[in-house]
């Protein structure tokens, strides 16, 4: 028998659903440790992130723990996608730049970007970096600058450094002081939460 949902769990859930950002997206490309994984989901609830994207195309998205997640991954969307080109189409049918993170000539970092425009950052296998198949699909390249002897970060470090620089952005143009959603969006978000 389902326990019925407090008033204050209704409004925890309304105060949340109005700070999500709909044109604000990660795009996890072959990330094959599920702690990685989960621990990525947790920054996108936390940065209000409301879906992902999934690009596994030579194996299944692995199984991700209940515990390292915190339960993100039931309030973060998953979408998942094998074909790169579809998968590219469709989120620049939804207005967004397709950002992959790496190294290369014309990365530029993090903090030049201006993060406050629709966007969908490519987080990659830390060994492998971002597949040859994405490539030709992305607007630019971003890294996050180090000071260290390590190359690059941990990806779910990565992916909560990201978020927050563009948390920081968004928050200073009031973006999370009124939600991205429609009326009607809202109310069907909303009643799909409170049923979770």
């Amino acid at each position: 028998m389902r326990t019925r949902i407090t008033e204050r769990r209704k409004d925890r859930i309304r105060e949340v659903l109005e700070k999500r950002q709909k044109d604000l997206t990660l795009v996890i490309d072959h990330v094959w440790d599920p702690h990685n994984v989960s621990a990525i989901l947790r920054s996108c609830d936390a940065f209000g992130v409301p879906q992902v994207h999934l690009y596994y195309k030579d194996e299944a998205f692995p199984d991700i723990g209940r515990k390292s997640s915190a339960s993100a991954g039931k309030w973060v969307r998953r979408m998942a996608h094998t074909d790169a080109a579809a998968m590219a189409a469709s989120l620049k049918a939804d207005g967004m730049r397709l950002l992959a993170t790496g190294f290369t000539e014309d990365a530029r970092p993090l903090t030049e970007w201006d993060l406050t425009s629709p966007v969908a950052v490519i987080l990659s296998n830390e060994h492998s970096g971002v597949r040859p198949e994405l490539l030709p699909h992305c607007d630019g390249m971003v890294y996050i600058p180090m000071s260290g002897m390590v190359q690059s970060f941990n990806v779910s470090v990565a992916a909560a450094l990201i978020l927050y620089e563009t948390w920081r952005q968004r928050s200073a143009k009031g973006m999370y002081d009124r939600p991205s959603y429609s009326d009607d969006e809202l109310e069907t978000l909303y009643r799909d939460w409170c049923s979770r």
